[in-house]
């Protein structure tokens, strides 16, 4: 167990409205820090006031971009309770993230403990209305300064956090997407398993490619035959045909995201089909065309279900649903906010009271 010192700000930030949130923009009062050094370990956790990080030039996450991060949310339930989603799961993913990375790694209750702290003094930060919640962004940077590539022998493990909105302002309409076939994201054997900034930096070409066509994400094949449907974007990507619903495995290349497991989990318990084998995207083209292609959609911690309505490829079209967001897509939904924010029975074990 970590021994966190509190040293909270003693003035506080004007609290934002919360009909206009938007999405990352506004930053709590406090952060959280522990440091680790080689041959110390993880050492003088705090919770401290928000401000800017102190660096040295050649620190070695601004040269070789060594540093994680993970994405999770705190939801203010409906008689006042403040309660997180599997944080465990953000944990276990942080920590595969850092073994591939070559960081250290906080253990799942510590890394727990520290999430709760910092919400548990923040939690007047938590938003009371509708659809909105509490981000909360956990990251792990390398510190040492040192022009050279190895591993580094200081690092940071920081949280901050960002009270949020409804990540849709005009409801959950599907988005038109993008399938990217010049560009590779992730390879065997790569980083796209992980939450890294360097597989986003990556990607960003191909968002403003599809920007250009009109598209607002980018689908991403696989990069040896560019043959198979990976992930969007930033979100997992899930297809529903003939009423089996197919996502791609998380086998190396694609990001194992706590909602979709939850989706995944989710939609066994309702009898429906799954399977994880590696869907061909000719194969989701040829089911529009025979009318097989029932729903689409993409799944994230930030918009949680994002319906798709269009998918264009090599040219070819594929409209989804006439455009609505599907029956699947909805239940899934409805399910995992309502569980999220403490409006229906969480009959699943999956959140954890912040006292």
């Amino acid at each position: 167990m970590l021994d966190i010192k509190l040293a909270p700000a003693t003035e506080h930030k004007a609290k934002p409205d919360e009909s206009k949130l938007g999405f990352g923009i506004y930053y709590t009062d406090n952060m959280f820090i522990v440091d680790h050094t080689e041959g110390i370990g993880w050492h003088d956790a705090r919770i401290v006031p928000y401000a800017p990080i102190a660096l040295d030039p050649a620190a070695m996450v601004l040269h070789y971009a060594m540093e994680s991060f993970e994405g999770m949310k705190a939801y203010r339930t409906p008689n006042g309770d403040i309660q997180l989603f599997r944080p465990d799961k953000n944990a276990e993913r942080m920590i595969n993230t850092n073994r591939r990375m070559c960081l250290p790694s906080l253990p799942v209750e510590d890394f727990v403990q520290a999430v709760k702290a910092l919400v548990s003094v923040e939690k007047d930060w938590v938003p009371h209305q509708p659809g909105t919640s509490l981000y909360i962004r956990p990251f792990v940077i390398a510190t040492e300064p040192h022009l050279g590539v190895r591993t580094s022998k200081t690092h940071q493990f920081i949280i901050i956090c960002s009270p949020v909105g409804a990540y849709y302002s005009t409801g959950i309409n599907p988005v038109k997407i993008f399938v990217e076939d010049e560009y590779t994201r992730a390879c065997p054997g790569g980083t796209g398993f992980t939450k890294c900034g360097g597989n986003y930096a990556a990607s960003l070409i191909s968002q403003v490619k599809a920007h250009e066509l009109g598209y607002e994400q980018t689908l991403w094949l696989d990069s040896q035959e560019h043959k198979y449907v990976e992930e969007v974007g930033s979100m997992n990507c899930f297809f529903k045909i003939d009423g089996t619903v197919y996502t791609a495995p998380t086998v190396g290349t694609v990001l194992p995201g706590v909602t979709r497991m939850s989706c995944i989990d989710l939609l066994k318990k309702w009898g429906i089909p799954v399977s994880e084998d590696r869907l061909p995207i000719a194969d989701v083209m040829q089911a529009s065309k025979d009318g097989k292609l029932e729903e689409v959609f993409g799944t994230g911690t930030a918009a949680v279900i994002s319906p798709v309505g269009e998918l264009r490829y090599e040219g070819d079209v594929a409209y989804i649903n006439n455009g609505e967001i599907g029956e699947i897509s909805h239940k899934l939904y409805d399910t995992l906010t309502g569980i999220q924010w403490g409006i229906i029975e969480d009959d699943m074990g999956w959140t954890v009271k912040v006292d």
